[in-house]
């Protein structure tokens, strides 16, 4: 495969080939919003497994929302980085409200992107988490971080393209991490795709909305 590239559908494709090698096991697709869905859809398509979303919400410092001290995901799963929240003295009340403003965030997009329909359930299955490429990682740990709280047997990070630097950490945090192009120098994920025009919301709402016989003709 050349870079860059066409769209986040080809660069789907080229990942889903590269599952496809992976050991049957039952298996459930998780695209990171919003880019990371369409590319997610390539990947369940192709392994004909069910596609999900899974929604990270970062939980920043009061006062310094820029800097992390953990995050909520998809299932109200929390982990906390407990060494900022011990160094910066955030007290539990601090904690609360910042945890209570992002859990309703959190809640707007499920129900936004899912209308009503229930998470897929992943206790005992691969979970195959899709993004449409990693640069730092930032969001992507803290999925990772999170998915294991809800007891999947086997967690696979799966991406288009990465920075060596990142493919290389989590292929030490998690069973199987694909990354399917770590050009160098690497820039930017932008950079490696023609088109990387915002996903909306509504593209992840119509891609998840698709039946089963729809999603896999």
């Amino acid at each position: 495969m050349t870079l860059p590239y066409r769209n986040r559908r080809e660069a789907g494709e080229v990942l889903a080939r590269l599952v496809q090698e992976l050991p049957v096991r039952e298996s459930v697709v998780l695209g990171l919003p919003r880019g990371g869905v369409p590319v997610a859809f390539e990947v369940a398509r192709a392994i004909d497994a069910p596609l999900d979303v899974f929604i990270v919400r970062k939980l920043g410092v009061p006062g310094h929302e820029e800097l992390a001290m953990g995050a909520i995901a998809s299932g109200e799963v929390r982990v906390f980085n407990q060494d900022i929240v011990n160094s910066m003295r955030i007290s539990p009340a601090a904690i609360d409200v910042v945890v209570r403003r992002e859990i309703e965030e959190l809640k707007r997009r499920e129900f936004l992107y899912r209308d009503g329909r229930a998470p897929v359930d992943l206790r005992g299955k691969r979970a195959i988490l899709v993004d449409d490429g990693l640069a730092t990682g930032a969001s992507m740990r803290a999925a990772v971080a999170a998915l294991r709280a809800l007891g999947p047997a086997e967690i696979v990070v799966a991406v288009p393209v990465a920075a060596v630097d990142a493919c290389e950490d989590f292929r030490r945090d998690v069973d199987v991490c694909i990354c399917a192009a770590t050009p160098e120098p690497f820039y930017g994920v932008g950079r490696w795709y023609q088109d990387f025009a915002p996903t909306s919301d509504t593209e992840v709402r119509d891609l998840l909305a698709l039946t089963p016989e729809e999603a896999h003709p």
